[in-house]
């Protein structure tokens, strides 16, 4: 590994391919989100943000229980109106980095991502799961609402399954999950880090501009009407050949195409 890093509740890896890995750590068994999980996790992410060798960010939990089984209901039981505010800010504030972070991020969703772990999984990018997997957001049955991205959720999977989830509190399976595009790809267990670090490898191999780009005109397109998201990328377009890459690129297919 190029870089490798930790701290009380992260493990941070940085390869020679510019794929980075941030791992929840120490977070008990089902990698909980309590407010120090949520600090650690947020300032890892924002540190390989920082960084432009960078090119793919792999987000994951401990082991195979879980990516994450939720906000801490032990911290959250002790929380009052000013002191809940302050907890759901700070994973706002961890989605915030996750969404915004400038080069792809893949989920590894292995087992159980409920609740905030759901709202951590559709601020990512891409998200590849075991065929085990199971995804919920139970917030209702403990008595709060689903919040902060849990807003992403109709653009994902629609306004309909997005009001059955955060209604009943149900879980669905990873087919289901697939079926209802909230994720990209399943495979059973065994093979899932595999189809991870073949899609990270994937996205790695291309140029780290355009990706970056694209991934900053994603974001803009959810907020503009479409005849100004139109507009606006013809300058991003046009903006892509001062990097290089489009040349580069473009001339190694050339170049594949005529040795055929």
């Amino acid at each position: 590994m190029a870089d490798n890093k930790t701290s009380e509740h992260t493990t941070t890896t940085l390869d020679g391919d510019g794929i980075a890995t941030v791992t929840i750590t120490n977070a008990k068994v089902l990698n909980i989100l309590s407010s120090a999980v949520i600090k650690d996790v947020t300032a890892a992410i924002e540190a390989l943000a920082a960084r432009d060798d960078v090119r793919v960010l792999v987000l994951r939990g401990t082991g195979d229980r879980a990516f994450i089984g939720g906000a801490d209901i032990g911290e959250m039981v002790t929380l009052n109106r000013s002191s809940a505010a302050e907890f759901i800010t700070g994973l706002k504030g961890m989605c915030d980095a996750v969404r915004d972070f400038p080069a792809p991020v893949i989920a590894r969703l292995a087992g159980y991502t409920l609740g905030g772990g759901l709202e951590v999984a559709a601020a990512c990018d891409l998200r590849i799961a075991s065929s085990d997997a199971h995804f919920g957001m139970p917030e209702v049955a403990v008595g709060i609402p689903s919040v902060i991205h849990a807003a992403l959720l109709p653009r994902l999977v629609g306004n309909g399954r997005a009001t059955w989830l955060t209604l009943t509190g149900d879980q669905i399976d990873a087919p289901t999950a697939l079926s209802w595009g909230l994720v990209h790809e399943i495979c059973d267990l065994p093979e899932l880090d595999a189809a991870v670090a073949r899609n990270a490898k994937r996205l790695a191999e291309l140029g780290p501009a355009a990706l970056r780009q694209q991934k900053r005109l994603l974001r803009s397109w959810e907020d503009l009407p479409v005849d100004e998201a139109v507009a606006a990328s013809i300058p991003e377009f046009a903006a892509a050949f001062d990097t290089g890459e489009p040349q580069r690129f473009m001339a190694e297919f050339l170049n594949r195409k005529r040795s055929r």
